[in-house]
């Protein structure tokens, strides 16, 4: 499921207060089911799928580290 415009904002503003990152920036998803992506400013970090289970919404954040990214620390 696409998360609504509304899902979109409320998701992007807990990831940043979590974080306590003003960079966090969710964009919804292109097309029918898409997950809204995740950015911390222009580096895309992850996917967000919303899950609706008999009613029950969940956001669940998907984020793969390749080894190249983390060759660096």
């Amino acid at each position: 499921m696409t998360l609504t415009p509304e899902e979109n904002e409320k998701v992007q503003i807990y990831l940043q207060q979590l974080f306590w990152n003003p960079e966090i920036n969710v964009q919804p998803g292109q097309g029918k089911d898409a997950p809204a992506e995740v950015y911390v400013g222009k580096e895309f970090i992850g996917v967000i799928y919303k899950n609706d289970d008999d009613g029950e919404i969940s956001y669940d954040w998907n984020m793969s580290i390749l080894p190249e990214d983390i060759e660096r620390f």
